[in-house]
């Protein structure tokens, strides 16, 4: 990647005035049984107990307050982004128009409306509902917020970062979900820069390893289907800005089976009574695939969402 940088650790130190403190100083601590469990010592960073039960708070409420203008705008939404989006545009009376799929969780769907997005549906998953949101957006003269893209949106979730490592300096590994690369730009700059030592390690689903094959190549490569129970991460199509954002920031990219998913989202529950949604259990998902490989180690992953609906809370938390 040439010229400088577009997400830099002085703009996340800044954002930290700008963001909603309701997004900040999350709860993070040493989970000892499922630490046990996984042979590692895990440090949880819960990014799950705000008005949106997701990270994607921070990243949109940096966009709005520094770079969102006074137009309504447009995005595309899985549901915690456009959740969050609406949430930063309600409290500054912005309109706000976000395209879902039609296949998308009602739960996030349900929020989008009540925080007042107008939400509309189109298309069998993420990435056709974001082409129907930048034509959307062209046809009525509107700008189109694309997550990825904007850089202040990755140096909201940067702030993450910084204080996991306020409390956490001898980190040895941190396990980042990896959808569209917002969250893991942000918080990789921070760790960089702040501790090197620490390995990154980004992990998204196999059954949507857009991200990671383009990571690999070192250029985007799309995939036909995202099929994966993590709708959070479930990316078809790479945004280039974003993997340019990445380059000589990760250590290690890891595919993690939806059904390690489920397994550690029930660890979670187990352990730590948290209801953590696919995309947000990919970490300890990773870590379930090598017993023994981090033995002794301290590291940390981030819980970057619970939102789930009954049905799913049923179907996945339940012990057989």
């Amino acid at each position: 990647m040439s010229g400088p940088p577009r997400i830099r650790l002085e703009r996340i130190e800044e954002a930290r005035r700008l963001v909603d403190p309701v997004f900040l100083d999350t709860p993070q601590y040493e989970c000892e049984p499922l630490g046990d469990e996984l042979g590692a010592r895990l440090v949880l960073k819960v990014e799950t107990l705000n008005p949106i039960r997701s990270f994607k708070g921070r990243g949109a409420e940096l966009f709005v307050a520094r770079d969102g203008g006074a137009a309504p705008l447009v995005c595309a939404s899985a549901g915690n982004f456009g959740q969050a989006m609406a949430y930063a545009c309600r409290s500054r009376a912005l309109p706000l128009t976000v395209f879902a799929a039609e296949t998308a969780n009602p739960l996030k769907l349900e929020r989008m409306r009540a925080l007042g997005a107008d939400v509309r549906l189109a298309g069998l998953d993420f990435d056709a509902a974001k082409v129907a949101a930048r034509a959307f957006a062209a046809a009525h003269g509107l700008r189109f917020v694309e997550d990825g893209r904007e850089p202040a949106i990755a140096e909201g979730a940067g702030t993450i970062a910084l204080e996991l490592l306020a409390a956490e300096p001898g980190l040895d590994a941190l396990f980042v979900p990896l959808g569209n690369g917002a969250l893991l730009a942000g918080v990789a700059t921070v760790v960089r820069e702040r501790q090197p030592t620490a390995r990154v390690v980004a992990v998204a689903a196999r059954g949507a390893p857009a991200m990671v094959d383009s990571l690999r190549a070192g250029r985007p490569l799309t995939s036909e289907r995202a099929d994966t129970i993590a709708d959070g991460i479930a990316v078809r199509v790479p945004v280039p800005e974003a993997l340019g954002d990445l380059v000589g920031l990760v250590d290690e990219a890891r595919l993690v089976d939806d059904a390690d998913m489920v397994r550690a989202m029930r660890l979670l529950h187990r352990h730590a009574g948290l209801v953590v949604e696919p995309a947000g259990a990919v970490g300890v998902a990773a870590l379930l695939g090598g017993p023994g490989e981090w033995a002794g180690a301290r590291v940390a992953t981030v819980l970057c969402g619970g939102n789930l609906t009954p049905e799913q809370m049923r179907d996945w938390l339940s012990v057989a």
